[in-house]
């Protein structure tokens, strides 16, 4: 329906009301804990090195399952609410899916933890057609649950939305029901906010499951006023269809804060119910890191 890509944006408004949001994004004290630990379970923790092996794909997959070690919260915490801090997913190259499989079957957290895969020749997309859904295919039988698909960014450069829309559909059917579909729309490399609510529009007409700010190789990546205008896109097609896609913000959200900034703007626009791992995803590698350092040193003041 090419009247669900007719849009205009004016950038400096755009700018104006992200910028407005993220003012209102400071917390501190306890809210900054819950914050930090609710950013947490929303992680896709990410290895997307050329150096990956099946060691640190563990060492990401135990980190992933115990963020923290199990009596760090007994005085602050219900023993009832420990099992579910950990992070909502893996993300890691098809090559190293059957590792993260291992690694989380050992750990008895194969209901729990998402594996998700970067496919589709990640992260630039220049791969013949059928040699990118065979990816998916590869993936999914190594056990991931989750594809992150790129777009074919060449076609969106030259407006065809429609070619865009053909092969999403075809990696669509690739995931079928066996896995969740996620596409990378690499709002780095588009161009403009017009381009980067035309990609959100197709991807979802096509079916994904999610849509991606980037593959964190990028230039620019995730940023406040991109998520609001794929936020527009989200909401538009609920309107228009009835259907709930999901968000996911990946590259430059390496803080506490960052975060914050991110769950607001979801808060304020699609609703707090959003901010849930069937709807809401950080893909990061370092933001567990400034987690941890905020958990420790709030529950430390705490004391």
């Amino acid at each position: 329906d090419a009247s669900l890509l007719r849009i205009n944006f004016s950038l400096p408004q755009i700018n104006e009301i992200a910028l407005s949001i993220s003012q209102r994004s400071t917390v501190s004290g306890v809210n900054e804990i819950a914050y930090a630990l609710k950013a947490l379970m929303l992680t896709d923790l990410t290895t997307l090195a050329g150096d990956d092996t099946a060691a640190n794909v563990r060492r990401l997959c135990v980190r992933a399952c115990l963020p923290f070690e199990p009596q760090f919260f007994d005085k602050f915490f219900e023993g009832t609410l420990l099992p579910g801090i950990h992070c909502a997913a893996v993300c890691v190259y098809p090559a190293r899916v059957a590792d993260a499989y291992k690694a989380l079957q050992q750990y008895g957290k194969l209901d729990d933890i998402s594996i998700a895969a970067v496919a589709t020749g990640f992260p630039t997309g220049q791969y013949g057609l059928q040699t990118r859904l065979q990816e998916i295919s590869y993936a999914i039988l190594a056990g991931a649950t989750e594809i992150d698909i790129v777009i074919n960014r060449q076609l969106a450069l030259v407006g065809d939305w429609e070619g865009v829309y053909n092969e999403v559909v075809l990696m669509r059917n690739a995931c079928g029901e066996r896995a969740h579909l996620k596409t990378i729309l690499a709002i780095g490399e588009l161009g403009s906010m017009e381009n980067v609510y035309k990609a959100s529009m197709v991807c979802m007409l096509a079916g994904a499951d999610f849509i991606k700010t980037s593959t964190g190789k990028e230039a620019v990546n995730a940023t406040l006023p991109v998520g609001l205008v794929m936020i527009y896109a989200i909401q538009e097609f609920k309107r228009r269809t009835g259907q709930i896609v999901g968000l996911k913000p990946a590259g430059g959200v390496r803080t506490v804060s960052d975060a914050i900034a991110w769950m607001t703007l979801v808060k304020e626009t699609l609703g707090m119910h959003w901010l849930q791992p069937e709807l809401f995803r950080f893909g990061a590698s370092g933001l567990l890191d400034d987690i941890e350092k905020v958990v420790r040193n709030g529950v430390a003041q705490l004391e």
